[in-house]
């Protein structure tokens, strides 16, 4: 049995607007691997309220590295496609441990997932005893008490962890806080300072910073140009805009492709709504749709004009790239390159 169908509509889409596009190597730098039986699933205490959107978890409860292998084969045929791994929001060195030996079996590369009350001691320790090439966190790791809104960057990388990864010259995978996102003075000032006090580590600013839609942007890259060697990935990201202005901020050097696999699996089209993202979806494909304020279905005859959030995603890069007149090398760059050299670069630094 299939993991997931192909329609007709999806092979379509593939053969006819990406399969001749995509280069023939593909590195996706933005991909969860956890098995559902590893995970720690606390409650929330009373009072507290969720700190991430419900929708992403109704589209797989896991994500093996068999079922990453086996999406990749069924969604771009006759490509070879890569990974840079990392576990699932909650820090667990059970999924971290299953990380690592996922990494050692199939090649890909991997990030260990830090929690901010580890010493510098012990995330330098755990990166070296797994093979992993650097860190990736998440605001839910912030201590409790303090609001969602509130959370900073430091709040879940601080900055002794920050050091040890400079020092090391690994990357750091950054999802920002903030319901201001990209555009967000805190974000901006912190991202910055990072940069200027860690000038060695490789610092990615994933999803474009959150910027799902034009009014996330504000004036962040006119700002965020004091540190021209920022990375980003366009990871989960179907704003045209902002895929065509990070890419002319930044260069196409310093732009990767992502996946957030497997989210990226979802049949979603993505619009802009009242300054907020909506994921078009077809009906009872993902259960209750009022869980989540970024759900709605569409008709069953809408619902066959969907395909899988990937290709929408490679397909705002198209339009991106066509707008920027890209060449040939420079989508090859963004959309495997960039990110083998980052990851070597890393490797050699860490490892020798």
């Amino acid at each position: 049995m299939s993991l997931f169908p192909i329609t007709t509509y999806d092979r379509m889409i593939y053969e006819t607007e990406l399969k001749d596009f995509l280069p023939d190597h593909l590195f996706d730098v933005h991909a969860h691997v956890w098995l559902d039986e590893l995970r720690e699933k606390p409650e929330l205490k009373e009072g507290e309220v969720s700190r991430v959107v419900a929708w992403p978890s109704m589209v797989a409860k896991d994500d093996s590295i068999e079922d990453l292998i086996e999406t990749y084969r069924l969604m771009f045929p006759g490509k070879t496609v890569e990974a840079l791994m990392f576990g699932q929001s909650e820090h667990d060195d059970k999924i971290n441990n299953y990380v690592s030996q996922c990494s050692k079996t199939s090649g890909f590369p991997a990030l260990y997932f830090s929690h901010p009350e580890q010493s510098a001691d012990t995330v330098e320790q755990k990166i070296r005893d797994g093979g992993f090439l650097g860190v990736k966190s998440y605001l839910d790791l912030s201590p409790r008490y303090l609001p969602e809104r509130e959370i900073r960057i430091f709040d879940f990388f601080p900055k002794h962890q920050l050091k040890r990864i400079d020092e090391m010259g690994g990357i750091v995978m950054l999802h920002i806080p903030r319901p201001g996102r990209l555009k967000d003075p805190v974000n901006l000032a912190q991202i910055l300072e990072i940069k200027a006090e860690f000038p060695r580590l490789k610092l990615v600013i994933a999803h474009i910073g959150r910027a799902y839609t034009q009014g996330d942007i504000g004036n962040a890259f006119d700002i965020l140009g004091a540190a021209p060697d920022l990375l980003y990935d366009f990871t989960a990201n179907c704003c045209e805009t902002a895929i065509t202005e990070v890419i002319r901020h930044a260069g196409p050097k310093n732009v990767m492709f992502g996946t957030d696999m497997p989210i990226l699996r979802m049949r979603t089209r993505r619009i802009e709504e009242n300054g907020t993202y909506i994921n078009l979806i077809p009906p009872g494909l993902y259960g209750d749709p009022s869980q989540d304020p970024h759900l709605r279905e569409v008709t069953p005859e809408e619902a066959e004009k969907i395909t899988f959030f990937a290709y929408e995603e490679l397909l705002a890069f198209k339009r991106a790239s066509q707008t920027l007149g890209l060449s040939r090398a420079d989508i090859e760059d963004v959309l495997c390159n960039n990110a083998i050299r980052m990851i070597e670069e890393a490797r050699r630094n860490i490892y020798g």
